[in-house]
């Protein structure tokens, strides 16, 4: 089939958005129908139709910022407009993005920005916040970045804010009010895995079954609101632990038998979706540096084994994720440097752990503790591993809490689990019994001693 025009692109309820010229509009859809996809589209149309037109790009994180930016770079190819040239600001290397634009020869630019208060005061542009509700700190980036739109003076701006459902409380709360219809004047559009799988062609039974998680189907792909959510550990919070004597690729003599590192790993287990993550700290002192963040990627459970062996064997302790697929391999390794489970009188090294909500709020908690003052952690400085730390996040349904991340081309914050089984493993001897409390944002962080 031809195409005779780079709309066509566009599936039908991708249409109405791109078609709808509401000074408001607002679209609350399931995780892969393509939102960016439709929301790059918008960019572009506005910068290519009026000349000397600023467009800002404002999403959570700095990697799906970038990702924003290539997309309106594809658009920008498929509507034959030309770029004059692209720019990224940063401090320095590693350092949080600042800003990427794309700049076209009428003037105009698309400009992306992390979702932060202090990345997105002083435009006056049309405006575009992707995954809205996800944003660390919603509405102090809304108070910061509404200016942008509000100056008569400057022309009419439009804000376009696109999201999966994220609570009715915590980070989604505004988002929650303005789908719900408790704002006034938005043009409001809802989009569920169901309303899109007949355009993609997506089996919904077999995402459901492969998801297994009752509160990730509802809110990733049904559009439904559960009560609140909040990020594990905000960015100021891993600031904490960043350091420069931690790594994420060790030398190898770590490792050698003759080595007197006090070495524990945490192993979060993935074989087909998501990279298995071997996250290597060396206690010194008090103090548990980063020394290796493994990262494996489509390579067989005996591949793995193989990879994973010789670290083991140099840990004081190691412990796996035990669920699913975990299982076969926890069931190898036990076999070659035991098990450690001391209710069942057993002292071996690897510890098999079941992910179960119970465990998990065990251990992100105690992860949680671990970044604040004083830091008893060091992460490396590290684009991959700040993003993927603040994926997790603490959901709240029905009184009850868990914790969860959304699944990226990057993994299901793979690397923040590792890092909290191997804080598990290096804080197993010291650490008292206790029992977490959910935590509220930007307040102290508690928990409470079990008597």
């Amino acid at each position: 089939m031809s195409i005779k025009s780079p709309i066509e692109l566009l599936l039908p309820y991708q249409r109405r958005i791109y078609d709808d010229r509401a000074r408001f509009v607002a679209w609350l859809a399931s995780r892969q129908v393509g939102k960016s996809f439709g929301g790059a589209a918008r960019c572009v149309r506005d910068a290519m139709t009026t000349a000397k037109t600023d467009v800002l790009v404002v999403s959570p994180s700095e990697r799906q910022s970038y990702e924003a930016v290539l997309k309106c770079r594809d658009w920008s190819e498929a509507f034959d407009f030309a770029i004059a040239e692209q720019l990224d600001e940063r401090d320095a290397p590693g350092a949080l993005m600042k800003s990427a634009t794309i700049v076209y020869p009428n003037g105009s630019r698309i400009i992306a920005v992390p979702g932060k208060p202090d990345t997105v005061r002083g435009f006056s542009a049309h405006v575009w916040m992707d995954e809205f509700a996800f944003f660390e700190d919603p509405d102090a980036t809304w108070k910061a970045i509404f200016p942008s739109i509000s100056n008569p003076l400057r022309g009419q701006k439009r804000l376009f804010i696109s999201s999966t459902a994220n609570g009715k409380g915590g980070r989604g709360a505004r988002f929650y009010r303005i789908c719900s219809g408790q704002s006034r004047g938005w043009s409001v559009h809802t989009t569920t895995i169901l309303d899109a799988a007949p355009h993609l062609g997506t089996d919904v039974e077999e995402l459901r079954e492969a998801i297994d998680s009752d509160e990730a189907w509802a809110q990733e792909y049904m559009c439904e609101f559960i009560d609140s959510s909040n990020v594990l550990l905000p960015y100021d919070i891993i600031a904490l632990a960043e350091s420069a004597e931690a790594t994420t690729y060790a030398d190898p003599a770590i490792f050698a038998p003759e080595s007197r590192a006090q070495l524990y790993l945490g192993i979060d287990f993935g074989r087909i979706h998501d990279p298995t993550v071997c996250w290597t700290l060396e206690k010194v002192g008090d103090v548990s540096y980063t020394r290796e963040v493994l990262v494996l990627r489509g390579m067989s459970t005996p591949d793995q084994e193989a990879a994973l062996n010789h670290r083991i064997a140099a840990a004081r302790r190691v412990v796996l994720d035990y669920t699913g697929p975990g299982i076969g391999l926890g069931d190898y390794l036990v076999k070659t440097h035991g098990e450690y489970a001391p209710q069942q009188h057993k002292f071996g090294k690897v510890e098999l752990a079941t992910f179960t909500v119970n465990f998990k709020r065990e251990i992100f908690p105690r992860l949680r503790r671990a970044f604040e003052a004083p830091t008893r952690l060091r992460v490396p400085i590290d684009v991959e591993v700040r993003e993927d730390l603040h994926e997790m996040q603490q959901i709240v349904r029905n009184g009850q809490y868990n914790y969860m991340a959304r699944r990226t081309a990057e993994g299901h914050s793979d690397r923040c689990t590792a890092l909290a089984l191997a804080w598990r493993a290096a804080a197993a001897a010291q650490a008292p019994t206790f029992m977490p409390r959910p935590f509220r944002p930007r307040t102290a962080y508690h928990q409470q001693e079990v008597m």
